[in-house]
């Protein structure tokens, strides 16, 4: 299993676990808390059946990663992305987020400039900016108060909660996503790391907006209107208003989970912008 080194802690490496499939246009996808590589299973499929190389990891702390207990904001995650890309040496590269992922790209673009990148994606965004401030007051950051400390009290009983609405399950559960599906995220997110179950929810509140004023590359925005998690009206809808040049796409009624909830609707808008921004 293919792993690139993105630093040490202590005698141990951080290592990332990636993996690369398919031959065409290079698309680098950076997933969702607390979830891993696989959950772009759905946009994967469609990806390589339109002739895309897909290269998916696992953020450090998630999946088959290291799991340090040190860099958990969004400086060393965007680091540990440019490493992912010169080690592979990728050009002309989609970079897609979604969610907690979105600040990578967005950290990614501000800190490290577009040579090796030709379009960014932003699915269920951070961005621009989730804490009310004075000059921010359409920010969403008193709902995150407490997050911290229920992961830190019971991470396991907080996921329960977490994907309830994730998912919005009491609209969903049945006939877009099924039990199964709901337990497969939860497994998945109780082997992440302990200490990243709680120290990512601090990078949920990192202010973006100068990185938007740097990104210079085609970009898509989209969001579920009926989001839980990061709420459309102090996400998306204001990322838009800033990134003026992005294609923007509403997903009625979707919520935060829509890769899996709203597969079909992503991978249409996905699969559209990649055609007319790379032909």
């Amino acid at each position: 299993m293919p792993y690139i080194e993105v630093g040490t802690e202590n005698s141990a490496p951080i290592e990332l676990y990636y993996e690369d499939h398919g031959v065409g246009q290079t698309v680098v996808m950076i997933h969702g808390y607390p979830l891993d590589g696989q959950s772009w299973e759905k946009q994967q499929r469609a990806l390589l059946s339109s002739r895309h190389r897909v290269i998916t990891y696992d953020r450090r702390g998630f999946g088959r990663s290291s799991k340090p207990a040190t860099g958990y904001d969004y400086d060393t995650f965007a680091a540990d992305l440019k490493v992912l890309l010169d080690t592979l040496d990728l050009t002309d590269v989609a970079l897609v987020g979604f969610s907690m992922g979105t600040g990578e790209v967005a950290r990614y673009l501000g800190a490290h400039g577009s040579a090796r990148v030709a379009k960014a994606a932003f699915l269920g965004s951070l961005q621009p900016y989730l804490r009310q401030t004075d000059d921010n007051p359409a920010g969403a950051a008193p709902d995150f108060d407490g997050l911290k400390a229920q992961a830190e009290e019971d991470r396991f009983a907080w996921y329960d909660s977490f994907f309830e609405n994730f998912y919005n399950l009491d609209e969903n559960l049945g006939s877009r996503i099924s039990e199964a599906a709901v337990r497969a995220s939860w497994a998945t997110a109780a082997q992440a790391s302990w200490y990243a179950a709680s120290a990512c929810v601090d990078t949920w509140l990192t202010d973006f907006r100068g990185d938007i004023e740097r990104i210079d590359v085609p970009s898509l925005i989209l969001h579920g209107t009926a989001d839980r998690i990061l709420p459309i009206d102090a996400t998306a809808r204001e990322f838009a208003k800033r990134l003026t040049a992005a294609q923007y796409v509403e997903i009625p009624g979707a919520p935060h989970g829509l890769l899996w909830t709203h597969a079909d609707e992503v991978n249409a808008a996905l699969l559209t912008f990649l055609a007319d921004s790379l032909d």
